[in-house]
């Protein structure tokens, strides 16, 4: 005898646009996301939750995608890396900033460190450095030593605080 398991509807607005479903009850958001939603930004990096590289934000929070069930998100409105820039193609001032002061390397944690910024800063819109330190220390990077993490977010809040940014250091 085979177990069949039975798919439930999963409705869900994901990055602005109202999305329904079957899926299986044990499908992960981050499956879903890349797997039925074709968004493949968010990464699949440990599947425990301990690299950050999977979050998205959810109902304005972020979440590590490994560790909800695509069920969780039902009637919730998702926002992965592929909503992030304006309606009108320009980039977030977190994507510019991560740009212009060279806050990626081999861009793997990249999507996951945006979104979690993107939270930080609508958590607290002028963090210090110490603040966004403590904000991103469940994403995990490997390559830059997160000192032009930091200095991508400090960018983006001044930008979007109506500062002055400051130059990239070459």
């Amino acid at each position: 005898m085979t177990d069949t398991i039975e798919q439930v509807a999963v409705a869900v607005t994901i990055n602005g646009k109202r999305v329904k479903r079957f899926v299986d009850p044990r499908t992960l958001l981050i499956h879903f996301l890349r797997e039925e939603m074709n968004l493949t930004g968010s990464h699949i990096g440990c599947e425990t939750s301990h690299c950050g590289a999977c979050t998205v934000e959810m109902d304005g929070l972020s979440v590590k995608s490994c560790t909800v069930f695509a069920v969780q998100a039902n009637d919730t409105e998702v926002n992965t890396v592929e909503g992030l820039a304006n309606a009108d193609g320009t980039l977030h001032a977190l994507q510019e900033g991560f740009r212009q002061m060279h806050g990626l390397q081999c861009g793997f944690c990249t999507p996951g460190m945006l979104m979690r910024a993107k939270v930080l800063l609508s958590e607290n819109p002028d963090p210090s450095e110490d603040e966004i330190r403590f904000g991103i220390a469940g994403n995990l990077c490997r390559c830059t030593g997160y000192q032009n993490i930091v200095k991508a977010i400090q960018y983006a809040a001044d930008k979007l605080n109506g500062r002055a940014q400051k130059e990239a250091a070459e």
